[in-house]
């Protein structure tokens, strides 16, 4: 879609010169500056799981544990039957918020045997 913006004209399809890796690429770099949608989706996505998990009394949490996990934690939810476009979204970013709490723990951890 992205490639279609940039490189197609009308009717008539036109070669792509650079390719996205190259475009993507920060400018410090020799590349266009362009942010990898997909991973800025993931990361955009794993922000709202971990305001979900760190706000627990939020509107957006009730509606969401009511509905989709009731009995479990935020980060051991499964998709679950029937599930929503946005609640899939988020349960696939569950990987990346599971790696920012183990992080914190060590963190914190570190910290704590230091002082």
């Amino acid at each position: 879609m992205i490639a279609n913006f940039w490189w197609h004209s009308g009717n008539a399809n036109k070669i792509h010169w650079l390719s996205w890796n190259k475009i993507s690429k920060q400018k410090s770099q020799g590349g266009m500056g362009f942010r990898d949608l997909q991973s800025f989706n993931l990361a955009m996505l794993a922000k709202q799981l971990w305001r979900i998990l760190t706000n627990p009394d939020s509107l957006l949490s009730r509606v969401l544990r009511a509905r989709y996990f009731p009995n479990w934690e935020v980060l051991e939810a499964a998709v679950g039957r029937h599930p929503s476009f946005t609640w899939r979204s988020i349960v696939a970013s569950q990987p990346v918020v599971r790696g920012w709490t183990v992080l914190a723990y060590w963190q914190r951890s570190d910290s704590e045997s230091l002082g």
